[in-house]
């Protein structure tokens, strides 16, 4: 039983730093899964209280962890890591039920889950919570009291302020395809395949073709059957999810700059109400520079046209300005705006706002902008 408790106690306690570790490392990513649970069950009013959850969440999970590795205080803090694990497994149980948020991001984007796999991972993990909490008064810790206080404290308050960090930079590590180094653009480029369904009116069976491969020029086939629905199998995509760059008039230009082969700047603001627009005003003295070296620059959002034109306005800005979607913008750079440099598809390197360089900065570290 003693092996079972410290395996259970260590185990868990890993599980819990790993786990609070993704999500601390990109909290902006987690608030954006917590607003979404915040819509899905009608509690939109606190939405502004997601910056201060996400952290918080994260460092109480990573210090828990802590915790039950080096063994400190676990009779007293049992009580927590048990009523956590109560909750987030019912929590997760009504999402895989229901399905009103597609991705819990209990693992950040580091490892992605099914809502049914996450819930099952719960239970699995209830096992071990269990004995920790019903045989805590048989764990022993190696650490003073007041000694395992103060490792406490400051686990806890140096992770939180690692994960401010993070939010006011970009995350030390990146999880998502966006990330430095990463060519994202496709390896072949192949037709778009359409699939159409149909449905048997008698008996109502369904049946896939492929676009055109299915029997149209037989009449009597189609009095039988009906159209039901279409799909787009795309592998030209940009690794794997929706992203198209288009003009006002819904032109695409997501080739023309994403595989430029000479230095390409992005800016990515998907709220223009919410960004930074100091920020902005450093992005005119970038433009200037990158218009006189000949280079491109410019803006993706997922604003209306007529926001974009007050914002031009307001801030006297010059460069172009293209639609995006927003969930696909928030996964290129965790920043309101931000800045992405590349060159032929690949990823050269991204900015928060924080840390946007001026023209010299980017002269030395890429020479090539000489």
């Amino acid at each position: 039983m003693k092996v079972l408790r410290k395996f259970s106690r260590v185990f868990v306690g890993l599980v819990f730093v790993f786990s609070g570790f993704v999500k601390g490392v990109d909290p902006l990513g987690t608030v954006y899964r917590i607003e979404d649970y915040f819509i899905a069950y009608g509690t939109e009013w606190a939405i502004p209280m997601a910056l201060f959850f996400s952290v918080f969440l994260c460092t109480l999970e990573f210090t828990l962890g802590i915790m039950m590795v080096l063994n400190i205080r676990v009779k007293q803090f049992a009580w927590i890591l048990f009523s956590m694990m109560i909750f987030f497994t019912i929590v997760t149980f009504y999402d895989a039920l229901y399905n009103p948020v597609p991705d819990c991001g209990c693992f950040g984007d580091a490892i992605t889950l099914t809502n049914w796999a996450t819930f099952y991972k719960n239970i699995f993990l209830m096992i071990f919570t269990s004995i920790i909490f019903f045989r805590r008064k048989k764990m022993y810790g190696k650490f003073p009291p007041r000694t395992g206080t103060m490792i406490v404290v400051f686990v806890f308050i140096a992770f939180g302020w690692f994960s401010v960090y993070n939010y006011n930079h970009l995350p030390v590590i990146d999880f998502r395809a966006w990330k430095v180094g990463n060519d994202m653009a496709p390896d072949n480029e192949e037709a778009v395949k359409v699939f159409v369904t149909y449905k048997n009116i008698k008996t109502g069976e369904e049946k896939e073709f492929l676009s055109p491969n299915y029997p149209w020029n037989d009449s009597v086939w189609m009095t039988e059957w009906e159209f039901i629905d279409q799909r787009m199998d795309d592998n030209n995509l940009y690794d794997g999810f929706e992203l198209k760059i288009e003009d006002i008039y819904g032109d695409d230009y997501t080739k023309h700059y994403f595989e430029n082969q000479d230095y390409q700047f992005i800016i990515v603001a998907y709220d223009l109400e919410k960004t930074d627009k100091e920020a902005f005003r450093k992005i005119n003295d970038l433009y200037q520079k990158t218009e006189e070296k000949g280079y491109s620059l410019i803006v993706l959002t997922s604003e209306i046209p007529e926001n974009i034109d007050k914002f031009k306005k307001e801030l006297n800005v010059g460069y172009e300005f293209y639609f995006a979607d927003d969930i696909a913008l928030e996964i290129m750079v965790r920043s309101n705006p931000g800045l992405i440099l590349m060159k032929n598809g690949i990823v050269l390197n991204k900015w928060h706002y924080n840390d946007f360089p001026n023209y010299s900065e980017l002269e030395e570290e890429f020479p090539g902008l000489l």
